[in-house]
């Protein structure tokens, strides 16, 4: 027989079977394959076949294909906990299906807030029959895409064998509460195939090996049933007991603990009691604008898969190229530079070699550009750096252009009428960036988070940003008038003539105090009894520096350094990182510049830096990890940094702190360093708290640290275990927390032992509810976007340290977050702040 092609199921991302989160896949204990991790809604038929099992819940589904390979499509991980919600089978046990048919709808965004992975293994069961010779992985796929190649086992393969003899039988009562699906099937397998004997589980007349989890899926077993523990050789009676044992202990799963302690989608966040026609969504960009609704929806140009043959689409893609290359080399204005670098990836041999390997596959060009580019793309998506997603999103925008010569489509402009408030089910960097904030004075997004990408960006343009509205959002139509108040977390919707008259009136003089603000930026920032709070910039680029300067910073507290280090395939040299450094410093014009070591790993990998990909890259290698655990990347940009003049402008600080030890090795570093350079004078290291374990061992290291500045974002994400990344727990990822907030206080009277100052250079300092708490609690330098600056002046004068201090003592003692924001509110209004 010849090899057998198995097409993707799945538009998505696909992966060896290790990045799959859940043991029984990631061990094989089914069998081999790839996994996918979708971007629609709808499960294909990888080849002709016959459908042999369904599961009841409507995640799962097995067929048997050409040649006899049975084939297990599990969509999700543990997605049988929602007992079928969500999923709609098309076909039934029996039906024959053609490949690229659909076979189950789900629906995808439930699924995101439902499950823990939606990773989706596409497994061959029947691996002693089977072999896997091919697999297309770390790669985007389209539906219908080749996926897998599988051959059968040579026949003359002997066959293991046992003396059948009597049968043992004994009877169970099938406790799992969601009957026997993949996982127990899975287990069942594992413990069978350690016994010389043969053994079956029976329901109903029909029987099924122990050791094959298709059959064992086509029995149909659901909770309560009773089934038959067979078993056949010479420790059968061993085998038995084993498996009887097994099932009848649930393997987890007992119905009487799902009652008890059910694992299901996690429940909305609590509604908030808001008059009607006002809406409830979670601050990502302070402010308080009124506007226009107008919605975002931008269609994804239709290619299709197959193409006209090799040298065809060839010719097609060099033509495309072409025609984009000459429009680009001709644009001139503000857009150049974003066209050189468009240019330059058009250029991008790995580029185009990945669209050339698709479209030899028999790939249309367009298909196969568009899997080139997002590919490279996907590894810098998750970036917390404002350029590095503006390169990612880069190879996006370039993909629509060229998609739209191969298929004349024209584009759409990114425009919208003056006072547009942006609706969108969600937002990508790219989509941000391209926004003309002349015209767009704010954005409400359905999903999500507080410390994305997005809501960085919407930060440093100035724009109020409500992100995880909810369904909700979907109510309100185009044209509707809007009064988003970002600073309280609420959308009014259509509001009656005299609630628009006021918030008229309040914007006229939020308009005001900002103006007044910008006009004192230059001014020392020093609260009301005199106490110096230093007003600085978080930065990532010379073009962030020249802003931060007009807006009257008084220095830098994080320089991002990880853009110098991504897109390209080396490390930069020694004398490329002190010329970037030193532009930057120039511009601050002698003030403060701390430079952040490198922060990159896990989610954020450089090409060139071998740093396998990790189930869990937050709690993994990263930050300074990385840097010891490469000492040549540490030393170079370390040698970087002190080349810049004069020396003591640039600070060292060191990202992801955990220990004493990691500050002792990067000090020892940086003093060989200054001996072999001739530098004589002190060097500044301080190091960011982002970890509880930084917080909670504050007063440790403050006595090897000359700072400490708090990363507020990751801290948040630790201290309540919650992916900052993840919108199905958006709404809950707050940095006015009491948990969080008695980490800074941790922190400060850690330091404060040691006379160090401490910063914060995370998103509360442009959190403009929780000045007041960070000066109470003892922050005396606040690092904030470049355009609050003025505004984080203007209000740190209407402070009061004491009162301060009185209120962040109540805040450390208050029941949620809400109830912070509230006692925050009501004080900048009693001060008149």
């Amino acid at each position: 027989m010849t090899a057998i092609l198995l097409t993707a199921p799945l538009q998505g991302w696909a992966s060896a079977l290790d990045d799959v989160p859940d043991a029984v896949f990631a061990g094989r204990m089914l069998g081999d394959g790839v996994a996918i991790d979708p971007t629609g809604g709808t499960l294909h038929a990888p080849c002709d076949g016959e459908v042999l099992t369904l599961h009841a819940g409507g995640h799962a589904i097995t067929l048997r294909g050409e040649g006899g390979v049975e084939l297990l499509m599990h969509i999700g991980i543990d997605t049988v906990q929602l007992g079928g919600k969500d999923f709609s089978a098309r076909v039934a046990v029996g039906d024959r299906v053609e490949r690229g048919q659909p076979l189950i709808d789900f629906d995808l965004d439930a699924l995101v807030r439902g499950a823990p992975s939606l990773m989706t293994p596409l497994i061959v069961t029947n691996a002693d029959a089977y072999r896997i010779v091919r697999r297309e992985t770390d790669r985007v796929v389209g539906i219908g895409q080749l996926l897998l190649t599988v051959e059968p086992v040579a026949a003359n393969t002997p066959a293991t064998t046992t003396e059948e003899g009597e049968r043992i039988v004994r009877q169970v009562r099938v406790p799992m509460a969601h009957g026997l699906h993949a996982r127990p099937a899975a287990k069942i397998g594992e413990v069978a195939r350690g016994f010389l004997a043969t053994s079956w589980l029976a329901k109903d007349g029909s029987e099924a090996r122990a050791t094959g989890a298709v059959g064992l899926l086509g029995l149909g077993v659901r909770f309560g049933d009773t089934v038959d523990v067979i078993a056949s050789g010479p420790d059968a009676a061993e085998a038995v007991v084993a498996l009887a044992t097994l099932i009848e202990g649930g393997m987890g799963e007992r119905a009487e603990r799902a009652a008890a302690e059910p694992v299901v989608a996690p429940p909305p966040p609590p509604a908030v009691a808001l008059p009607e026609g006002q809406l409830a969504g979670t601050l990502a960009a302070p402010g308080y604008t009124i506007g226009t609704a107008r919605w975002l929806r931008v269609a994804e140009i239709e290619v299709p898969v197959d193409g006209q043959g090799a040298a065809i689409e060839t010719a097609r893609l060099d033509s495309a190229l072409s025609a984009v290359r000459e429009k680009l080399a001709a644009t001139t204005g503000e857009g150049a530079a974003i066209r050189a670098a468009h240019i330059a990836f058009l250029d991008d041999p790995d580029l185009r070699d990945a669209a050339n390997v698709a479209i030899a596959d028999g790939r249309d060009a367009g298909h196969a550009w568009r899997a080139a580019t997002r590919t490279q793309a996907a590894t810098l998506r998750g970036l917390g750096d404002a350029r590095l997603a503006e390169r990612a999103d880069d190879l996006l925008d370039l993909e629509r252009q060229v998609l739209g010569e191969l298929t004349g489509t024209v584009a759409e402009a990114m425009t919208f009428p003056a006072g547009t408030i942006l609706l969108a089910d969600d937002l990508l960097p790219s989509q941000v960036m391209a926004i003309d904030p002349a015209s767009v004075i704010g954005l409400a997004v359905e999903r999500g988070g507080p410390t994305s990408h997005v809501a960085i960006l919407a930060a440093t343009m100035g724009l109020p940003a409500l992100v995880a509205i909810g369904a909700p959002l979907n109510d309100v139509t185009d044209g509707a008038t809007l009064i988003l108040d970002a600073d309280s977390g609420v959308l009014h919707v259509d509001p009656d003539a005299a609630t628009l008259a006021e918030a008229r009136a309040h914007a006229d003089r939020r308009i005001a105090d900002r103006d007044a603000a910008l006009a004192r930026a230059g001014e020392a920032c020093v609260t009301l009894d005199g106490v110096r709070i230093e007003a600085f910039a978080n930065l990532g680029s010379i073009e962030d520096a020249k802003a931060a300067m007009a807006n009257g910073a008084e220095g830098s507290g994080l320089l991002r350094t990880e853009f110098l280090f991504l897109d390209r395939d080396n490390a930069p040299d020694a004398a490329e990182q002190a010329a970037l450094y030193g532009a930057i410093a120039a511009e601050l014009d002698g003030r403060p510049l701390i430079v952040r070591l490198l922060d990159i790993g896990g989610d954020k990998p450089a090409p060139y830096l071998p740093i396998a990909p990790e189930e869990n890259p937050a709690l993994g290698l990263r930050g300074i990890r990385v840097a010891l655990a490469m000492p040549d990347i540490l030393e170079t940009q370390l040698r970087g940094i002190l080349s810049v003049r004069p020396v003591g402008q640039c600070r060292i600080m060191i990202p992801m702190v955990a220990s004493v030890a990691e500050i002792a090795a990067v000090r020892a570093v940086v003093d060989r360093l200054r001996a072999d350079l001739g530098i004589t004078e002190r060097v500044e290291i301080g190091i960011m708290v982002e970890t509880p374990a930084a917080a909670v061992t504050a007063a440790t290291l403050a006595a090897h640290a000359d700072f400490l500045s708090i990363g507020t974002n990751d801290l948040t994400q630790y201290a309540l275990a919650m992916d900052r990344g993840n919108p199905a727990v958006a709404p809950g990822i707050d940095g006015l927390h009491p948990a969080v907030l008695q980490l800074i206080a941790h922190t400060t009277e850690g330091a404060a032992r040691h006379r160090r100052w401490v910063g914060v250079c995370g998103g509360l300092a442009s959190d403009r509810l929780a000045i007041p708490l960070l000066v109470g609690l003892g922050i005396t330098e606040l690092s904030a976007s470049p355009r609050f600056v003025p505004e984080l002046k203007a209000l740190v004068r209407r402070l009061d340290t004491h009162r301060c201090r009185l209120l962040a003592e109540r805040a450390l003692a208050a029941a949620s977050p809400a109830e912070v924001r509230t006692m925050v509110r009501d004080f900048l209004q009693e001060q008149g702040a």
